[in-house]
């Protein structure tokens, strides 16, 4: 999906009826009836050549407090802030509203690109309304009906540069992962420069101080990104020199407490992060340390192992800490608990407020890109198997032994193995996990992903294949069966 739309609007413009229009099904409930939807839809929109995500949203109501209409509104604004394009859809019968100016307003400041489309333009009756929409300010308005389908094409002529720019924008974002090496590679990790920066995302709840950190690291008070009225999405990542090493802090709205808004806002806060992490080589996650770990950390922890970006875990607020040595061991406990798969990833302990720990923070990004980076030659891994698979030799299904040929690391970033051997689908995931956590002790790999495949060999003995043919060479010793 090269980008985000958002379709947003008052109630019983026509969203939903264009949601369904561009996924190609009938997903989302239309009905006269406004506030039909209540949160939010994504879903893959197919236009043309054109693939990407669309959100479908709840319409716009002028209520900032906590009723239904109110959350249902903050709802509506985060999938403007998190979106690439926004569709702000206006009801060409009725005209442009008090309503629709205000939002109109709102969306200038929080997205660069929004289109301006008039729905319910299908014949003369709604030719003043497509007129009243130019004193909106957001440039010339499209004509459109999404029951009927007219104004598609022109939509996608809208979207097309817009893709383009994206796509273009994606490319120079998306960190360089999953690289392929061999023993002839002399190279070690790649140095960050001004140019190509290291790339960081820093994750965490709105109160864990994840602005706070940012800035600290900046030298100014600036806040990046939040549900503050204002924020573009234009400001989710900043260029600094950390310490001396060139970096590209990617920072996100935080994932908030369930419940503390809407389960749905919630989920669309945690989608932030998890997009946040695809444009990261390291992944910092940042905990309060009064309530570390909780469900949102975990998750976003999980998924970044998952996609193969190094971690590192930094609990803030360490100076408001009065029992420092056993609140750390308990951090220490809880972590290699609740994420075994990232036993031995770097956690420290740093203050945002102050600036105590940095120094500490920038060591172990450091160390997590480095073992991210690590290379081992065949030679080292295949006498190193060779003793694993002594001390502990592979299980044998039905009485007949696996045995482990040899091994070799194809790629890096993260450290990628991959193990030839005989019947390798019988093999035992216990004993991928045994040969992954001799790695990391082994080799000095802590904490960062490990993709281990067992690749099966196959039989290589010709005599055994059906489709031998004995070479000419051969016949004068063993004889022409045909002849005889």
């Amino acid at each position: 999906m090269s980008f985000t739309l958002a379709i947003v609007g008052r109630p019983n413009v026509g969203k939903s009826t264009l949601f369904n229009r561009l996924v190609g099904r009938k997903i989302a409930l239309v009905d006269d009836t406004p506030g039909v939807t209540r949160d939010l839809r994504e879903g893959e929109a197919r236009l043309g050549d054109l693939r990407f995500t669309v959100i479908d949203s709840a319409g716009l109501e002028e209520a900032t407090d906590d009723s239904l209409q109110g959350r249902m509104r903050r709802l509506t604004e985060r999938a403007v802030e998190m979106a690439d394009i926004c569709l702000f859809m206006i009801d060409g019968r009725t005209g442009v509203t008090p309503t629709d100016q205000l939002f109109a307003e709102i969306l200038r400041k929080k997205n660069s690109h929004v289109i301006l489309a008039v729905n319910k333009s299908e014949g003369k009756a709604a030719d003043g309304g497509v007129i009243e929409a130019y004193s909106l300010g957001l440039g010339e308005p499209l004509r459109l009906s999404a029951e009927h389908g007219e104004g598609v094409d022109e939509l996608y002529h809208m979207l097309r540069p817009l893709a383009s720019e994206f796509a273009a924008r994606a490319a120079a974002d998306a960190p360089e992962v999953d690289v392929d090496v061999s023993d002839d590679d002399d190279e070690g990790p790649r140095v960050p420069t001004k140019e190509k920066p290291l790339q960081i995302a820093v994750i965490g709840r709105p109160n864990a101080g994840k602005s706070t950190l940012i800035n600290k690291i900046l030298g100014e008070e600036r806040l990046l990104t939040g549900p503050e009225a204002g924020i573009t999405r234009d400001a989710i990542s900043v260029h600094t020199d950390f310490l001396g090493t060139p970096m590209r802090i990617f920072d996100t709205a935080g994932m908030r407490k369930k419940a503390r808004i809407s389960d749905k806002l919630e989920k669309m806060s945690v989608s932030d992060g998890l997009r946040a992490v695809r444009f990261a080589e390291v992944v910092v996650v940042l905990l309060d340390v009064d309530i570390p770990f909780e469900q949102q950390d975990l998750r976003i922890a999980d998924f970044a192992e998952t996609e193969g970006r190094a971690v590192v875990v930094a609990a803030n607020k360490w100076d408001l800490e009065e029992e420092k040595t056993e609140k750390l061991k308990e951090l220490r406990e809880a972590f290699e608990r609740l994420l075994p798969q990232l036993r031995g990833a770097p956690l420290v302990t740093v203050s945002a407020k102050t600036g105590k720990g940095l120094d500490r923070l920038h060591a172990a990004i450091l160390k997590a890109y480095d073992v991210w980076n690590r290379r081992i030659a065949t030679a080292r891994l295949n006498q190193w198997l060779g003793a694993m698979t002594e001390a502990h030799p592979p299980p044998a299904p039905g009485g007949r032994r696996i045995k482990l040929r040899y091994m070799t690391q194809v790629k890096t970033r993260p450290p990628a193995f991959v193990v030839m051997c005989k019947n390798a689908d019988k093999l035992a995931e216990s004993y991928s996990r045994y040969l992954v956590n001799g790695l990391r002790a082994d080799f000095d790999m802590p904490g960062t992903p490990i993709r281990l495949t067992f690749r099966d060999q196959g039989d290589k003995n010709p005599f055994k294949n059906p489709k031998f043919h004995t070479p000419s060479r051969l016949r004068k010793h063993v004889g022409n069966p045909v002849k005889k």
